[in-house]
């Protein structure tokens, strides 16, 4: 995955933004002011940091070495993929949108019932190892 398929799956998801509040390098992905993926899009090897459930993030570590606990972030919640073409790019996104999907889930009522698009988590399986 590139730089810029990284960027355009993250903000293709309704009300997602890109925000710099950490440095002009990271970008911050967010969904109702919420963060769900960081990158430094520039940085070799790309990396990105998405939320997971606790159970599926030891799942995706043992399948791929290149998924690992988040980096400078809670592992129990988020993996960091290393995008090295070692995890399908089809995965990755899968990983993007069920990390959206937990962040939006995490908001109020009122705020997600405006980001409700088909594919949320209970229409959609989650990711295949």
């Amino acid at each position: 995955m590139t730089p810029d398929a990284l960027k355009a799956a993250c903000l293709e998801l309704n009300g997602a933004v890109e925000t710099f509040p950490f440095n002009a390098e990271t970008s911050v992905f967010k969904v109702g002011g919420k963060i769900f993926a960081l990158s430094a899009l520039d940085a070799e090897p790309l990396r990105v940091s998405l939320k997971c459930e606790p159970e599926l993030a030891l799942r995706l570590r043992a399948a791929y070495p290149a998924i690992t606990g988040g980096w400078h972030l809670n592992k129990r919640h988020w993996n960091t993929v290393l995008l090295d073409a070692s995890v399908p790019d089809r995965l990755v996104r899968e990983m993007i949108e069920d990390s959206y999907d937990l962040v939006a889930a995490g908001l109020p009522r009122a705020e997600r019932l405006t980001l409700d698009r088909p594919g949320a988590p209970r229409d959609r399986p989650e990711p295949q190892l």
